[in-house]
């Protein structure tokens, strides 16, 4: 029966892009029943494959197979397909029913991805994400750079969770407090136990990683300004040696981690709407952003921007299942009303509102 948008809320929009994407999900599963039946197998065989992949790219740099420029792109792609994994499991994707392989995994990703919180503190935030997407306290979202006016800073902040936080202190404060705010604490000693997680979020992973990577990246500004200024700096033979080792590094682990990071960070925060959603109002939260132009990033993100917007309807699809059926997910999505590619949201700070005259005043902060 054919279903008029024009008569439905939004809410009625969205229960019907829901089951119509889960119903087609169920038509897949029943011409291919392995998909249900070895779920659990399929996503630990893809954290095996990802893990593999990453470790014979990297070792196939060291021993000089393959150069720097084959080494990153790839490692990077492996590391797609680990995030995606992550998201599952944060959503209990996987090993349901065995919280220790689920923990397992998630611990293993985020050795691979270690650029990123850590996936323990992530869950509570992700699943904060679906019910307040695009508010005020939607602390995921803000923390990736949602919401900010397009500028140098952004731009800068959009591969580096670390700058995220350290070019815009304050806004990242008021996010943390909106976030503890809204999980109505029972007591000022929770209230303070959250933020010490927030506040800890990325250790000890994440802070070693940033430490190496800015540490590397300051090390090459500076012989790079020494030798334009002609005095070139002369390395002993064990700073020498160590950095070395650390371009090394750089290429096998952290430059693909900051490819992967851009690509995805740029396409979701651009893809999710900020500041003038209602909440839980799934049809304001997202659009679908596949342009042909965006290809070279989806490519690091596992096409992150086209079918992400399904998972927000359609919470449970693995993404791999999110995949393949997308091309139905998107026909219902479009007529449901669903924006596709709305590319002023780059002009709008990720305001769903096409009005830009009314600017909301948190996160309008001017491109620098």
């Amino acid at each position: 029966m054919s279903v008029d948008p024009n008569t439905l809320s939004d809410a009625e929009k969205t229960e019907h892009i829901r089951k119509t994407i889960l119903e087609e999900g169920r038509a897949l599963r029943r011409r291919h029943p392995w998909l249900e039946r070895h779920q659990n197998l399929i996503g630990a065989t893809i954290m095996a494959i990802s893990l593999l992949g990453m470790i014979s790219s990297g070792a196939l740099y060291v021993m000089e197979l393959i150069p720097w420029w084959i080494c990153v792109p790839v490692t990077a792609i492996f590391a797609s397909l680990i995030h995606e994994l992550e998201h599952d499991l944060i959503h209990l994707m996987y090993f349901k029913n065995r919280p220790w392989a689920n923990d397992l995994m998630l611990a293993l990703g985020w050795l691979a991805r270690a650029s990123t919180i850590s996936p323990f503190v992530r869950r509570k935030l992700h699943l904060h994400h679906h019910k307040f997407s695009g508010t005020e306290s939607d602390l995921e979202e803000r923390g990736i750079t949602n919401g900010e006016r397009w500028g140098v800073r952004r731009l800068l902040m959009t591969g580096d969770n670390m700058l995220a936080v350290l070019l815009r202190p304050f806004t990242m404060q008021r996010a943390v407090r909106d976030y503890i705010r809204s999980q109505k604490p029972a007591s000022q000693g929770d209230a303070r136990k959250m933020s010490l997680q927030q506040l800890l979020a990325y250790a000890p992973l994440g802070n070693l990683y940033y430490l190496l990577f800015h540490s590397w990246v300051l090390a090459h500004l500076v012989l790079f300004a020494a030798q334009l200024s002609g005095a070139p700096i002369s390395l002993s033979e064990g700073m020498a040696t160590g950095l070395a080792a650390l371009d090394t590094f750089a290429v096998v682990y952290m430059l693909p981690s900051f490819l992967r990071t851009f690509c995805l960070h740029f396409i979701s925060s651009n893809m999710h709407y900020y500041g003038d959603v209602e909440p839980r109002n799934v049809m304001q939260q997202c659009q679908v952003l596949n342009p042909w132009w965006l290809m070279p990033m989806q490519l690091f993100c596992f096409n992150f921007g086209s079918t992400h917007a399904i998972h927000h309807f359609a919470v449970r699809e693995p993404f791999y299942i999110r995949q393949w059926t997308a091309p139905a997910a998107h026909r219902v999505m479009r007529k449901m009303g669903v924006r596709f590619n709305d590319y002023g949201t780059f002009l709008r700070g990720n305001r769903f509102s096409r009005d830009t005259s009314s600017r909301q005043q948190d996160g309008s902060e001017l491109a620098v």
